[in-house]
C-alpha cells in the first residue's frame, strides 16, 4: 500500500521528456537515438538505466538506441511486502532471466508482467514491471517511487517483453547512479 498511496499524491506536472545530450567516447552522436516507432527488438540488446535521471536506454550492439523514461527506487528505507529494506535501485550489472505474470494490477500494471532481473545468478526480487496508474507515476517528479523495481510504460514493457522474446529469455542489464555514456557502459556487460 505505500507504493500506490505515493504514486497517488498529488504533485505539479513533469516538465517534457528531454533526451540526455552527449556524445559518446567512441563518437558515438546521440542522432543514433531512434524514435520509439522505429525500434525493432534485436538479438544481443542490452539496456542501461540511470538511477539519478531516472532514464533507460535499451541498445542495440550498433549502437543505435531507445531512450525512455524509468520509476526506480526511493532512495529510502520502507516495510513492503514483509521485508524493511533501502529502497534505493542498487547499482549492479544484472541480468533478465524470467518473465512472470502477477496478479496485482496495481503495482503490476494492467498486464501484470515482470521481467525479473537475476544478479551473480541468483533470482532477485527487483525486476521491470509497469504500474496501474502509469501517468501519476511519470506525470510527478523526481520519479524516485518504486520499492527498488524499475517502473516504465506500458509500451516500453510491449517493447522489453518483444526484446526478452527475442533474446530467448536473457538480456543483460546495468544499473547505475548517473551515467554520462549509455553505450559505452553497455559495452562492458
Amino acid at each position: 500500500m505505500l507504493g500506490i498511496s505515493l504514486a497517488m499524491s498529488p504533485a505539479p506536472s513533469a516538465p517534457a521528456f528531454a533526451p540526455i545530450n552527449w556524445t559518446s567516447s567512441m563518437g558515438t552522436p546521440a542522432s543514433l537515438v531512434l524514435a520509439q516507432e522505429k525500434w525493432q527488438p534485436r538479438i544481443g540488446d542490452s539496456i542501461a538505466v540511470d538511477t539519478k535521471a531516472n532514464e533507460g536506454f535499451l541498445m542495440h550492439t550498433d549502437g543505435r538506441m531507445l531512450q525512455f523514461p524509468v520509476a526506480t527506487g526511493q532512495r529510502r528505507g520502507v516495510c513492503y511486502i514483509g521485508r524493511c529494506y533501502n529502497a534505493t535501485t542498487p547499482e549492479r550489472t544484472w541480468q533478465i532471466q524470467a518473465k512472470d505474470i502477477k496478479g496485482d494490477h496495481i503495482t503490476f500494471g494492467p498486464s501484470g508482467r515482470f521481467l525479473r532481473l537475476f544478479w551473480k545468478g541468483e533470482s532477485t526480487p527487483y525486476g521491470f514491471h509497469e504500474y496501474g496508474y502509469e501517468d501519476r507515476m511519470f506525470d510527478d517528479q523526481p520519479r524516485f517511487k518504486s520499492m527498488g523495481c524499475i517502473i516504465v510504460k506500458k509500451d516500453i514493457m510491449d517493447i522489453l517483453d518483444r526484446t526478452f522474446a527475442v533474446n530467448e529469455g536473457k538480456i543483460s542489464v546495468i544499473t547505475k547512479f548517473e551515467i554520462s555514456d549509455p553505450f559505452t557502459l553497455a559495452a562492458q556487460l
